[in-house]
Formats: C-alpha cells, structure tokens, sequence
C-alpha cells in the first residue's frame, strides 16, 4: 500500500491539534480540504483514526499507534529528501538559498560575494518562497539554507541564528494625517485599515498584522494583497497602511508612500536557517558564516 506522506502530515497535524480548524490553519490549507485528506487516508488503511466531536477530534486506539511511529516515518523521508537533492547541488557546484519577502535586502549581493569568494566555480541559487511556506522550502528539503523573518512555524525543529533586528515602522499613503508625525505610538494604528497578506499566508500575515500585539483590539483590513508591487499600490492608493521593516523605506520607496517609526511594537528579526543535519556541512557553515560575518546596514542605509 502507497500512503501519500501528505496524508500522514495531515494526520499529524489534526492529532497533535486536536480540532481541524486549528490544523488547518497551521497546514495552510482550508479545512474541508483537510478533512478530505483525513477520510482519505482512513480510507486507504481501512481504519477509523478520530472520533468526531462538537468539541474536536479524538485520536482513537488505532490512530494512536500510527500517531506514535508516523514522525518517525517523516522524519527519515525528510532527511532522505534533503540529502538527496543536497547531493544533487553539490554535484553542480551549487547552493539553494530559499528567501521570502525581501529577506537579506541590501547585504545579499555582499553575502554572495563573500561565499563565491571562499568557493571558488560555486554559484549561489536564490530560490524566493511564497508567504504561505513559511521556511521557504528548507524543511522539505528543497533549499540547503534559508534567509527568514524570525521566529517562524516550524524553527525549533531547525537551526537559526539572528542576522539582523530593526524596528518596524508604518508605510502610510503620502497625506496621511499621520504620516506628519517623527514616531507614531502603534496603539494610533489600531483603527486604520491595513493592507493584509492573503489568509492563507496564516502566520506571515498574522505577524505584519501585529495581531498578538493589539490587546485584544481587532484588526481593519482594506485591502489584500500578495505582492510587493500591489501592496506598494494599495498603500499608495490610500486602502490602508502597513507595517514593515524599517529597510523597506530603502528597498520598498516609491512614490506616494511615506514610511515612519513605530513605536510600542516589537522589531523585525531576520536569521538564516539550516537543517541540523548539515551542522557539518562545509559548503552550509560556509554560507552561514558569511550571513554571520557580513557587516549589515544600519537604520540609516549605512
């Protein structure tokens, strides 16, 4: 029998969950399309693994006993996956870096730089990641290391070292009343409409909301968008504001934004990450040791 490890990762989710909702949203996937994959998979092993529930979903003895040896299972493929197509990029003499957003911004180029300097004839593979993927393909093994907002879901199982921390600040339409201010305190945010990711980004969105940081307070939405270029726009536009990295008055400047600091909202953390089974990969702790070694702009551009 060929089981979908898909499957088992839904599985795994629900169970440690214990509600489809909440696995759903930790998946990225909506929950009809979850409890189809769960009578799949309890289709194909022609067993009941949950008791269904007002209150969630009960693991029964048989989906225990799976539930016991699957993270094993995943575990092993992981790693089978990771050291294979590692094995591929070393072959060609290449490195996979996944990213999402803007990641490593300006000091990328001189982090490229410094890793083609030490490997001579290796080429850096930079591989963007969409918002939803929230390790940008390291934890399936699709890049051998990851330029990241910290922290993310997923990070204990991987390993990460702070690169760069900057406060947040707000992009606001040029006009905006509050755009006059040198600080703008973020509890004067609350009311505004802000340009979200998509709801199926789950905790990237979650985090440019600052929904944990808002004591409670709902969010506005006025307007979604997945890209730079439209999130750009809808700001410009006057549908919301935003929070982002206080590099993004750099990276991001255009016309008909204005960026300002915020305050009473924590900073932006970006890292790099690894699998701990390349902890001694040379070519790896080569690129990490650049990251780390890199001098990085201050909030100035500098």
């Amino acid at each position: 029998m060929d089981v979908d490890t898909r499957l088992l990762r839904s599985f795994m989710a629900v169970a440690e969950e214990g509600t489809l909702t909440r696995a759903a949203q930790r998946l990225f996937v909506s929950q009809p399309a979850l409890t189809k994959q769960i009578r799949q998979l309890e289709t194909q092993l022609g067993v009941r693994l949950f008791t269904r529930s007002r209150t969630g979903m009960t693991v029964t003895q048989p989906g225990r006993i799976l539930a016991e040896r699957v993270p094993a299972v995943l575990a092993a493929w992981d790693q089978a996956l990771r050291e294979t197509k590692g094995a591929a990029g070393r072959a060609a003499r290449s490195l996979r870096v996944g990213f999402l957003g803007s990641a490593a911004n300006e000091a990328t180029p001189r982090i490229i730089a410094e890793f083609t300097r030490r490997r001579p004839g290796w080429r850096v593979e930079m591989r963007q990641s969409t918002w939803s993927e929230p390790s940008a393909g390291l934890a399936a093994g699709d890049v051998d290391v990851a330029l990241l907002q910290l922290p993310f879901p997923g990070q204990d199982e991987l390993r990460t070292a702070v690169l760069l921390t900057e406060p947040r600040w707000a992009a606001l339409p040029d006009g905006h009343p509050l755009a006059l201010r040198d600080v703008i305190p973020f509890r004067d945010l609350w009311d505004e409409p802000f340009v979200a990711a998509p709801p199926e980004t789950g905790w990237w969105r979650d985090r440019w909301l600052a929904t944990d940081e808002r004591d409670g307070h709902p969010v506005r939405i006025g307007a979604v968008a997945d890209k730079p270029d439209d999130w750009l726009s809808a700001i410009a536009n006057g549908y919301g504001i935003a929070l982002a990295p206080a590099s993004a008055a750099r990276f991001y400047a255009r016309p008909g934004v204005t960026y300002r600091p915020v305050s009473g909202v924590s900073p932006s953390r970006i890292g790099v990450a690894w699998a701990s089974s390349d902890d001694s990969d040379p070519v790896v702790q080569d690129f990490v040791h650049c990251c780390l070694e890199t001098p990085w702009p201050d909030e100035t551009g500098t």
